[in-house]
Parts: C-alpha cells; sequence; structure tokens
C-alpha cells in the first residue's frame, strides 16, 4: 500500500521510508512509526514520518 494518505497510517504502523539523502537511490529504510509529520491529507511524495529510531523519511510503502 503506498503511503501517500495520512488516513492510512497510524503510530506503530510498520513502514518503509526513503530518507532525505536516499531520494535519489530510492533506498528504503524499514521501521516503527513514531509521528506523524505531515498535516495535510495527502502528499504525493508520501507522508512525512519519524521512525521510532528517530529516522525522519517520507513513507514510500506501509507494511501492515
Amino acid at each position: 500500500m503506498p503511503g501517500t494518505k495520512r488516513e492510512n497510517i497510524k503510530l506503530g504502523t510498520k513502514v518503509r521510508v526513503v530518507q532525505k539523502q536516499d531520494q535519489r537511490s530510492g533506498k528504503l529504510t524499514e521501521g516503527t512509526v513514531s509521528k506523524i509529520l505531515t498535516n495535510s491529507p495527502t502528499h504525493p511524495h508520501g507522508i512525512k514520518v519519524m521512525l521510532e529510531n528517530g529516522i525522519v523519511g517520507r513513507v514510500k510503502e506501509i507494511l501492515d
């Protein structure tokens, strides 16, 4: 499931995100959402979240 809609992402959801420095390579980082940083209901590049380990990125895939 793509991570472009905020309603699909809840705290504690397992996701794969792309970090700012990895946008060119497309490298994904897996983790659990601890905070949702995007306020708008949708975002074309993915909803920005903070993972439990402190990494910030845009959601590319929702795993749960």
